[in-house]
């Protein structure tokens, strides 16, 4: 029989937050933050990826590999979604980690632009897997009524990865060129997986071999089948398609940002300052959104902030001083990425725990769409010739489409009837 967890986990809304979830919570979020760091990573390299390696790559084509990744993050968070309901969260959190670590550093060696994005697709495969994956296990971890919380910092460690990748960025680029980037996942690979091997529980065992009957039952209940029907079918599709919105204006940002500053006239540098500054707007954004999603719950607050969102990258598209700019990308990172949090946060308490890893990776899934799309569509715009402002007006029409499907969430959400133990919660 599999080994059920040993560590004391919460049980119900009034359980405590243990020491032994603490530590497992803190695991998934250096894990988290490695996810992030891969995520925005493209963006440092890009100008260098079109200049310096002689791979003939194109702003569009650049788009074009910069996709490779969110492709494989949409193959991984669907899949691995479904495996943590069904196989153990702890396992498909280890397994997406090593996936991730291991083609993010084979990046660094790529003979061609061909190999590269195969090698990011490869990884994406596992950063897409790990945010479902370990959302699902936090949520099992800590009390109900900390879950929107805790939820919503972790995902402070995407903007903190990708914070950490454009200070890294300012000295090693110039100096060891963008190969050394990819590289620092070695020490995902080395020192964050181990602890995830020592401290992170299963939460979630296989029935054992002799209950045929009540596994196949179990797979079935825990599948997409009951994720996309009645009473779940509306407000996943709803779920999905406002993250699908969100991850557009997040990861286009977070893709093309650098290369649109370098275009509007500022250095390799300073570009990579106003990245930074986007993204630790989006760490302000998480803990802001933390704090206001319990107090007024994680729908409205999302609505709130997808406006920020859409309103501070109108406000660049003005052409304002500099000083400005950098206020408004780091609004725009707190609304984006901020969105984003709330809604993994809501469909973390809305679904019942059998159908929680399925229903983060279906929405993250299909979001992922969002996030393939927009490289590609940053890099049309600019090479038909439209300008910078093309792309801040197409991410902050993504935002304002988030906020009004948000929206139609929470009118939904109002018309019915609680159908999980968590729904109260959103």
């Amino acid at each position: 029989m599999p080994q059920r967890p040993t560590t004391d986990l919460p049980s119900g809304p009034t359980a405590r937050f243990s020491k032994g979830s603490a530590l497992a919570v803190l695991v998934c979020w250096l894990l988290v933050v490695f996810d992030g760091y891969d995520l925005i990573v493209y963006g440092t390299v890009q100008s260098s990826l079109i200049s310096d390696t002689g791979w003939g790559l194109t702003k569009a084509t650049a788009g074009t590999v910069g996709s490779m990744a969110f492709v494989g993050m949409m193959i991984g968070a669907i899949f691995a979604g479904r495996m943590s309901d069904t196989w153990g969260r702890r396992r498909t959190i280890i397994g997406c980690a090593i996936v991730f670590s291991a083609f993010t550093i084979l990046c660094a060696f790529s003979p061609t632009a061909i190999v590269f994005a195969g090698l990011r697709l490869l990884a994406g495969i596992g950063l897409g897997g790990l945010v479902p994956s370990a959302n699902a296990l936090v949520a099992e971890l800590v009390p109900a009524k900390w879950r929107s919380t805790v939820a919503t910092l972790m995902m402070s460690g995407v903007p903190i990865g990708g914070s950490i990748a454009a200070l890294v960025g300012i000295p090693l680029i110039p100096a060891f060129g963008w190969s050394s980037m990819f590289l620092v996942a070695v020490v995902a690979l080395l020192v964050v997986i181990p602890l995830g091997l020592r401290y992170l529980p299963e939460t979630l065992a296989p029935a054992p071999r002799g209950e045929a009957a009540g596994s196949a039952e179990t797979l079935q209940r825990a599948g997409f089948g009951s994720l996309l029907r009645a009473p779940f079918l509306g407000i996943s599709v709803l779920y999905a398609i406002a993250t699908l919105a969100t991850l557009f204006a997040w990861y286009g940002l977070g893709t093309w940002l650098p290369n649109l500053m370098q275009l509007a006239g500022y250095n390799l540098g300073s570009a990579l300052t106003f990245a930074l500054a986007l993204n630790l707007g989006a760490v302000a954004g998480s803990v802001i959104t933390a704090w206001a999603g319990t107090r007024f719950g994680p729908i409205p607050t999302a609505i709130v902030a997808a406006a920020v969102a859409a309103g501070a990258l109108v406000v660049l598209v003005t052409g304002p001083p500099v000083g400005v700019v950098y206020l408004m990308l780091v609004l725009a990172g707190v609304g984006t990425h901020g969105t984003q949090c709330l809604i993994i946060a809501a469909v973390a308490s809305h679904y019942p725990a059998h159908l929680r890893g399925t229903a983060l990776g279906w929405a993250l899934g299909v979001g992922r769409i969002g996030a393939v799309a927009a490289p590609q569509v940053g890099g049309l715009l600019l090479a038909a010739g439209l300008g910078v402002n093309s792309n801040f007006l197409a991410f902050a029409g993504a935002a304002a489409v988030a906020a009004v499907l948000v929206g139609a969430i929470s009118l939904k959400i109002k018309s019915s009837t609680p159908i999980s133990e968590g729904a109260s919660n959103v």
